[in-house]
């Protein structure tokens, strides 16, 4: 028999609540009896912009813009009834991102 899996994506801009998250979440298995993979971190995805200042005059003076997106997977191996409901009952902050996955394992 095969076990099911939860695969949880985690995104945010902001590293430290995506590592709040991730915290939370692992607590709440391991409380409830699963076990936890990860968390494993993924590449940070840099996306930059360059403007120009003044749209007539100064070509050279430009003002260059960045944001990171952060990115965490948490793999669930021992799911149990009780975690599920604490997962689906968990209150995560207003800059994450979550995606579950429910998958054969």
């Amino acid at each position: 028999m095969e076990q099911e899996i939860i695969r949880i994506k985690l995104r945010s801009y902001d590293h430290r609540l995506l590592d709040q998250s991730v915290k939370q979440i692992i607590d709440v298995v391991k409380r409830t009896g699963g076990a936890v993979r990860g968390p494993i971190p993924l590449p940070t995805r840099r996306r930059r912009w360059v403007v120009l200042r003044s749209p007539h005059k100064f070509d050279q003076s430009r003002e260059h813009f960045e944001i990171r997106e952060h990115k965490r997977i948490i793999d669930i191996v021992r799911v149990t009834p009780q975690t599920v409901e604490s997962l689906m009952n968990l209150t995560l902050p207003a800059g994450v991102d979550v995606e579950l996955k429910m998958e054969e394992g």
